[in-house]
This record gives C-alpha cells, sequence and structure tokens, in this order.
C-alpha cells in the first residue's frame, strides 16, 4: 500500500510561536493524492522551545555555560542546580502563556515537566556523590548526562503541543522517544519502529520528541542535530511519502537580514548536494547523515517557512539540476578560525598531516575546510575558543619546532548545483575586490558545486551583499530566481 502520510519537523524558534503553528501547521489541513483533505496522515517531530537546550546545555552561539557545563566544572558550589530551577521557571511561564490558569492542560503540563526536572536534579545530585569515590571517574558519564539533559526540552515541547492540540479537538498522541525511567535500551532503529508500530495515520497525529534515547547515543554523533536524525529515521523507517522541516524563515538566496528583504528570493528547487555544502557552513536545511537516508529512499524533503503556509518552500531531491548554470545560494559563517602550522620537517613525511588531523578532529571543533603545500597546513575551524585555545596547546606540544599561529577570519561561499561557468571565479573576486574585501584565501573543487573565500571576519556582511548582488542579483537568471 502505497504510504499517504508526511513526515514533519518543527524548529525551536517556530515551536516558541505555538499559536501560529496550530494555525498555519496542525490546524491546516493537508490534501491527499486523491484530492481529500484531512488534519492526520501526518507525524510532527518538535524542538524544544526557543532558548530551553541553550539553558539546558550551553548557548549554541555564545557559549554561556547552561545546567550542563556549569555540571561538567564539579564546582563545590553546585552552581548548575540554580541554572536547573531557573530552565524549570522559564517552562512554566511557557506553559503559563499557553494555557489558563486554572485549566487542566496547564496542571498536567506543569506537573509533567516539574517531575522530570526533579528527577534530572536527583539523578545528578547522587552522581555528584558517586564521583566523589575515586573508582568513579565524571568524564565517564558526562555524554550521558547531556543526553538526559537534552532530552527534557522535547519532551517539554511534545506533552504541551499535545494537550493544546485536545483543546482543538484533534486527536494527538505524544510519542515519548526520550526512554524516561525504562529499564530497556534499544537500537535507534528498534526504538523508533516499536513506538509507532501500532499507529493508526488516518485517525490520529503523532507528537514525537526530538530526541531519540537508543544505544548509540545520538549526541555522540550529532550533538545537537539529534533532532534531525529521528525526524529522519521516523520517514524513512515508516516509509513516509515526503519529509517537510517547517523553519522561521525561507531557504533563500541569502540571508535577507543582510542582503536586504527585498532583495532575496526563495529557492524552489535544489539537491541534496547543495544541502550539504549549507550543511558544511552550520546553515543547514538538514543534517548530512540525517539526508542521507531520505536519499537512499528517495523521499522528497520539503523546507517550509512556518509563517507563510501557502507558499510551497523549497523542494529538495536527488536529481534536480538547474537548467541553466548558476549560483543559487550566498551563505557562509562568522567566527572562522584559520588555524595555521607552518614546519619544514613536514616536507615529504605524510606522518606529519596524520598526526596533525587526529588532534584536530580530537579537539571536537568542525572543520569547515583546510588547503596545505609542501610545508604549511592550515585548517579553517568552527569551534568555541576554550576547544581552539586547547588544540593550541596540544599542537604546540607535539611540534615543538613549528610556527603556529591561528587567526580568526569569516568564510562566505556561493553554491549551485551546477556552477560551470566560465570566469565565475574571477567575477566573484573582482566583485569582491570592488567592495574594498581582501580575500584571505580561496577553494573551489573540481565539481564546481561551491565557491569559498576566506575574508576577515568585520569583512562579513560586506562580502556576502557584494556576491549576492554580483552573482545572482545582476545574472542572467535573476527573473528566473524571482519566479521559482
Amino acid at each position: 500500500m502505497t504510504p499517504n502520510h508526511s513526515v514533519e519537523k518543527i524548529g525551536g524558534t517556530s515551536m516558541s510561536r505555538y499559536d501560529d503553528v496550530l494555525q498555519n501547521i496542525w490546524l491546516r489541513p493537508k490534501k491527499l493524492a486523491d484530492g481529500h483533505e484531512t488534519l492526520y496522515q501526518r507525524v510532527f517531530v518538535v524542538s524544544a522551545y526557543a532558548g530551553i537546550t541553550n539553558g539546558l546545555l550551553e548557548h549554541k552561539k555564545t557559549d554561556e555555560p547552561g545546567v550542563y557545563a556549569l555540571f561538567a566544572e564539579m564546582d563545590d558550589k553546585r552552581p548548575w542546580q540554580a541554572k536547573l530551577q531557573r530552565v524549570l521557571t522559564d517552562m512554566l511561564a511557557i506553559n503559563s502563556s499557553m494555557f489558563s490558569a486554572d485549566s487542566l492542560e496547564k496542571k498536567r503540563a506543569d506537573q509533567f515537566i516539574s517531575e522530570r526536572m526533579h528527577d534530572v536534579q536527583v539523578c545528578l545530585e547522587h552522581l555528584e556523590q558517586v564521583c566523589n569515590f575515586g573508582h568513579f571517574q565524571l568524564d565517564d558519564h558526562l555524554h550521558r548526562v547531556r543526553e538526559m539533559l537534552s532530552a527534557l526540552g522535547e519532551a517539554h515541547s511534545a506533552y504541551n503541543s499535545v494537550q493544546l492540540l485536545r483543546q482543538h479537538d484533534v486527536n494527538a498522541t505524544f510519542i515519548d522517544l526520550t526512554n524516561w525511567r525504562s529499564d530497556t535500551q534499544q537500537s535507534l532503529d528498534d526504538h523508533i519502529a516499536a513506538a509507532f508500530s501500532a499507529v493508526d495515520y488516518a485517525s490520529e497525529m503523532p507528537i514525537v520528541t526530538g530526541y531519540t534515547q537508543c544505544r548509540e547515543g545520538l549526541m555522540r554523533t550529532f550533538d545537537r542535530g539529534y533532532s534531525e536524525m529521528t525526524f529522519s529515521k521516523i520517514a524513512t523507517i515508516t516509509h513516509a511519502s515526503e519529509a517537510v522541516i517547517h523553519k522561521e524563515y525561507h531557504l533563500s538566496t541569502a540571508d535577507p537580514m543582510l542582503v536586504g528583504d527585498g532583495k532575496v528570493h526563495p529557492i524552489g528547487h535544489t539537491n541534496y548536494d547543495v544541502a550539504d555544502q549549507l550543511a558544511n557552513l552550520g546553515m543547514e536545511a538538514i543534517h548530512p547523515r540525517a539526508a542521507a537516508g531520505l536519499r537512499r529512499q528517495n523521499i522528497l524533503l520539503r523546507v517550509k517557512n512556518t509563517f507563510e503556509p501557502e507558499h510551497s518552500g523549497t523542494v529538495i531531491h536527488n536529481d534536480y539540476c538547474s537548467s541553466n548554470p548558476k549560483v543559487e545560494i550566498i551563505a557562509g559563517a562568522r567566527n572562522v578560525w584559520a588555524l595555521e602550522v607552518f614546519d619544514q620537517d613536514m616536507v615529504g613525511d605524510f606522518r606529519y598531516g596524520q598526526q596533525l588531523n587526529e588532534l584536530v578532529l580530537e579537539s571536537g571543533v568542525r572543520i569547515l575546510t583546510k588547503d596545505y603545500n609542501a610545508n604549511t597546513v592550515t585548517h579553517y575551524l568552527k569551534g568555541n575558543k576554550r576547544r581552539i585555545n586547547w588544540l593550541m596547546e596540544r599542537l604546540q606540544s607535539v611540534y615543538a619546532d613549528a610556527d603556529i599561529r591561528v587567526e580568526k577570519l569569516a568564510m562566505v561561499s556561493a553554491i549551485g548545483s551546477d556552477m560551470k561557468i566560465p570566469g565565475l571565479l574571477q567575477k566573484a573576486a573582482g566583485a569582491l575586490s570592488a567592495a574594498g574585501v581582501n580575500i584571505q584565501s580561496v577553494h573551489q573543487a573540481m565539481r564546481q558545486v561551491d565557491m569559498m573565500f576566506l575574508v576577515s571576519d568585520s569583512d562579513y556582511a560586506k562580502a556576502v551583499k557584494a556576491l549576492h548582488e554580483t552573482l545572482i542579483e545582476q545574472s542572467d537568471n535573476w527573473n528566473q530566481v524571482k519566479t521559482a
């Protein structure tokens, strides 16, 4: 039987505007292939409300410590306890804004999250006591602590969503993949398959936690991209007809906050290759590993703007290639660390680069790209300053005779499904030069789906504007892009 159901993920910023999500997504009927409309035949994977995971772990952009980061420090004053209470206060405030003060839904929502937060506090206090003994080291348990704290945010938003939907006579079902207070542990695939074995897609609307507890440990591989893996696995295991990601913005030709809202336009179609390039910059439509399952099963992925429900969004599929070679997107990343190692002893020594790569991977930073010549290797990295400093110290101790330096830059990239345009590199470099942007480094692979420029961090916005204007707005394809 051909599947009718879609699997849809709602991001944290969208979830915080739950009234918009209610009207624009949940209560908006889905049109089936036979022309009928229904509220069902949809599975929703929800993220935590905006800011909650930052409080539970650490701030994604500023690295301000959350409960996890404070607990990992093992400070005798236990600052993590006060932080945990502040996060609970924030969660209860969300409940108060969603439900009337004397409603049964609010009482249920408050009791649900308060009990879970209490469980976490007791667990962490006991773990502290155990780790006071030399036989138990905190580092051996921190990845489990991180997983447990992550589970709270998604469980909170999923449970609340079910209460809200039932107020509107929707048969919503809470599917809790966090494995809370369970004495069994399954693989990721088995856990999801078991959770959906009895779901009737035609008559119920599953609301699913974005975090899945499993033997593999999602956060070990995906860290805070775990909800995308949950979303992808549900789509592939249940053989969904379509996968949809609801975000607070369109997948557009550039960031409208930088270029100007009237100068960018949503992209109608692209492929998973382009999505991978965006993910490399941290501006993912979907995590590459999560996309792999969709790609293998040829499940169409659609990225939609939560607040413009009439718009069909961006369709991502395997075989798309632009009809004419062109640049589709200008994207980038700020706070990129260029880590340069110069050492004449590396000439002809293949083991030198191998050990260097291992140290970079061990540091936990993300590699955007790298370049090298006979005696110099430069890695362009994304990560917090603490990890960069750790890496610098390790490199200095291992390569005592090398000259090692680090510089903060920005990366700006032109991306497209087919960019085999003669003179494109010259045109792009000319645009940056005309805008007064000095290029520190250039990267372009033979496949020609992306072109990267490393520039001063202070020139980031200027570079994005210059490339968008020259490569997209002034291109012959601009009218087609605007109507895509």
